[in-house]
């Protein structure tokens, strides 16, 4: 990973940089006349965040960005797919191994071009989805503006009219907004989430998708590379003749058959939590309790543990039963016969 922890942290070497040192940085980006980012993408982006409520003002932005990365996307997509032809053309006219390698090679050079068109549809899901969580934020707004401006106009009055009648109606009225503040409020935090799990579900699927189809597209690009006979050889030896044609075709059609039949519980790479990790996410969602859930209290339903025989079920009990009888009137009232207390004589003062 880039980042060791956070995106706010600085970056960290990875294992496999710092076995194989990374390559000098790329001339494509130094020497630029307008900067490293293109005008009218950051345009676009500055553009969103200037306008709109203020809540939905950064998710705009994002949503922008994102729509920058798709364009971006789709010129690599064209761009590599002009390549892959341009490779063909240039091997025509070399020798029979690299004339038919190369043009094998455009073939899968090509067909990663369409799955970068492909993941392209499928990334604008996940932009979509985080744009709906957008104009929730948007939507969201009013009642917050309505809320605080009806509390700036009771501050106001309480300051300069302090018995004025309007206070009452005001502070009525916010009641009113507060409620349906909460409402809104709700409904964002949970539209968040599900929105926010839904849209990045999106666009992993279609990562893990597109990334494993490009490392079949590699696995299988070399093993073309060993048609090409790469024998060293000396002024006027001549090599061999060239007998790969229907290998190259076959590698091809093997190719096109694991592109084919690939789904994702295939998938050759899998995240494997470590133990550490398995236990606080259990941990975690242990915790999260269903708000419907009731109160288990069926432990609290077993019979009393008493020395004697003389408990008695409660539905043995005379008068279990709530009867909507009024007891009777003429019953003698043992107010004063019942005895209290323990019952030995006590001495009667003279």
């Amino acid at each position: 990973m880039h980042r060791t922890y956070s995106m706010r942290q600085s970056r960290a070497p990875t294992a496999s940089q710092i076995q194989n040192p990374p390559p000098p940085v790329s001339t494509t980006k130094t020497g630029r006349f307008f900067g490293k980012t293109n005008i009218g993408h950051t345009f676009r982006r500055n553009a969103a965040g200037a306008f709109g409520p203020d809540l939905a003002k950064k998710l705009s932005q994002l949503v922008k960005m994102e729509k920058n990365v798709m364009r971006s996307m789709e010129l690599v997509s064209r761009e590599r797919m002009e390549v892959a032809q341009q490779l063909s053309i240039w091997g025509e006219a070399c020798d029979d191994d690299v004339s038919d390698v190369t043009d094998k090679l455009g073939v899968l050079i090509y067909e990663i071009g369409e799955l970068e068109d492909q993941f392209v549809d499928r990334y604008d899901q996940y932009r979509v989805t985080i744009k709906s969580i957008r104009n929730i934020e948007a939507s969201v707004q009013p009642s917050r503006d309505r809320k605080q401006k009806i509390t700036d106009q009771i501050a106001q009055l309480k300051y300069k009219e302090p018995n004025s009648p309007k206070i009452v109606v005001l502070e009525q009225e916010l009641v009113r907004a507060e409620a349906e503040s909460l409402v809104a409020e709700a409904q964002l935090s949970n539209i968040t989430r599900e929105k926010l799990k839904a849209a990045f579900t999106y666009q992993f699927d279609a990562l893990r998708e597109h990334c494993e189809k490009l490392a079949i597209i590699a696995g299988y690009g070399k093993h073309l590379l060993e048609l090409i006979d790469d024998t060293p050889v000396t002024p006027g030896e001549t090599r061999n003749a060239y007998d790969g044609y229907e290998a190259s075709k076959a590698i091809i059609q093997d190719c096109e058959d694991a592109l084919t039949n690939w789904v994702q519980q295939n998938a050759a790479v899998s995240a494997k939590l470590s133990t550490r990790a398995r236990t606080l996410s259990q941990r975690r969602r242990n915790a999260r309790r269903d708000p419907n859930e009731g109160v288990d209290l069926s432990h609290q339903d077993q019979p009393l543990e008493r020395e004697s025989g003389l408990w008695i079920p409660a539905s043995e009990h005379q008068g279990n039963g709530y009867d909507d009888e009024e007891e009777e009137e003429d019953a003698p009232s043992t107010v004063h016969t019942e005895t209290r207390g323990r019952e030995e004589e006590r001495p009667i003062a003279a």
